[in-house]
Order: C-alpha cells, then structure tokens, then sequence
C-alpha cells in the first residue's frame, strides 16, 4: 500500500496584478506520508500560506503538479475539486472563522450540512467531535460565549466532522495565549498519534514547530530546509 498521501511536484505561484507579477512559489517539490505531523515555517511573505492553500484546494498552481491520495487537482474541475475539499481537508484557521449567532453545536454541523448528512446523524456526530475536543458541556453556546482555545477547540471539532485524512492548519495558536497554545498543540498531536490524522500547521513559532515530527522552512517561495524535528514528548 502506498503510504503517501500528498505530493507536489515542481509547482510555481504567480499572481498578476495588472503589469506587476508576484511570484509566491517556485519550483517546489515534496511529498507527505499518511500519518506525518508537519510544520512548515517561515517568514511572512515566505510562501508557506500560499502552499497550505494549494495543498487545501483552495488554489491551484501556477505550473507544476500536485497529487492528493493519487487524485491529480491539475485535472478537476472547480466543482470537483469543492467536492475534494470538503470530503478529504479539514481546515482550522487563526481567526476561528466561528459563524457569529450559532451555537458551538451547529458550527461544527456546518461541513456535514453541506456534506448533505441527515439531521439526526449529524448531531449525533458533532455532539461526539465536540465531546473529543473537550467541550461536550458547550454545545449550545455562542462563540462570543467561549475563550479563544475554546473557540479553537470548535473550530478543530469541525473541521473533524467529514472525517478528513488531512487537517490544514495556517497559524492556528497566533491569537491564543501560551497556555491555549499549548492545549491545542496537545489536541492536534493527539489527534495525528491517536486518530492517524495527517497534520500539517503553517506557523512561524519554534515553540509550536517543535511539537511537530518534521519541519519544512520557506524562504522567498522556496524550500530552505526539510528536517526531522524532535516533536515534544
């Protein structure tokens, strides 16, 4: 069985703006095994949340390849690649991107919503993904009602609800004090050693690179460096 999940080959990013071209990404190429808990680093600008967006399905490249689970995203149309995001990529993201007047319950209902998952199962299943987080007593609470980890906890709770092989996460501790940091970083390790969910979070904090198994750097759109890390114990 091939146990890789994510290959980009030689991709580039240009954006036009007019006359003026930005290149984000230039010729890079790596590959991510089933089961990896990832962080790729790197200054703003550098090019990392730009990657993270392609390997989301969020964005295409420019030029190059990239494969994810053997699909090439090269080939899908915008339809069906809206389809492969939202059965394979779960997304958490620094603002939380919460829905304002709806409970923690329904939030992470939303995916399956448009998953097209009956009511009852769906509840059933955000009631167990908010259980897992640590939240079962919030259900029914409003964001504004939560702390930031709370609200994060949420937030990795639904991006959980389609059973994603792959969670995406672009700076997901940066408005979180130091102890929420360090409970999500907790959640996410337990749910890439427990679950077997691939983990890759965009960050440029060492102290969250380090709970990770490997750590990938960008520099002006390219890869500087691709090193075994640690990962806190």
């Amino acid at each position: 069985m091939n146990d890789e999940i994510i290959r980009v080959e030689n991709i580039a990013k240009v954006y036009e703006n007019g006359d003026i071209s930005v290149t984000a990404l230039k010729d890079v190429s790596m590959t991510v095994k089933r089961g990896e808990f990832i962080a790729i680093m790197g200054a703003s600008g550098s090019g990392k949340s730009t990657l993270m967006n392609i390997l989301g399905c969020l964005d295409r490249p420019t030029d190059g390849s990239y494969y994810l689970e053997g699909i090439d995203i090269n080939e899908k149309t915008d339809d069906e690649l809206s389809a492969v995001r939202n059965r394979k990529v779960g997304f958490v993201f620094q603002s939380f991107n919460l829905i304002p007047r709806t409970s923690a319950l329904q939030n992470v209902e939303l995916p399956m919503i448009y998953g097209k998952v009956r009511v009852r199962e769906r509840e059933a299943t955000a009631l167990k993904l908010l259980e897992q987080v640590g939240l079962s007593d919030r259900s029914e609470h409003m964001p504004n009602e939560l702390s930031g980890g709370q609200k994060q906890r949420v937030a990795i709770a639904r991006a959980l609800a389609n059973r994603p092989q792959i969670i995406l996460a672009d700076e997901p501790t940066g408005n979180l004090d130091s102890h929420s940091s360090l409970e999500i970083m907790e959640l996410f390790k337990k749910l890439n050693r427990e679950e077997g969910n691939t983990v890759i979070i965009v960050t440029h904090e060492h102290a969250v690179a380090e709970f990770t198994d490997r750590i990938i750097t960008f520099k002006d759109g390219r890869i500087i460096g691709d090193q075994t890390s640690g990962g806190v114990a």
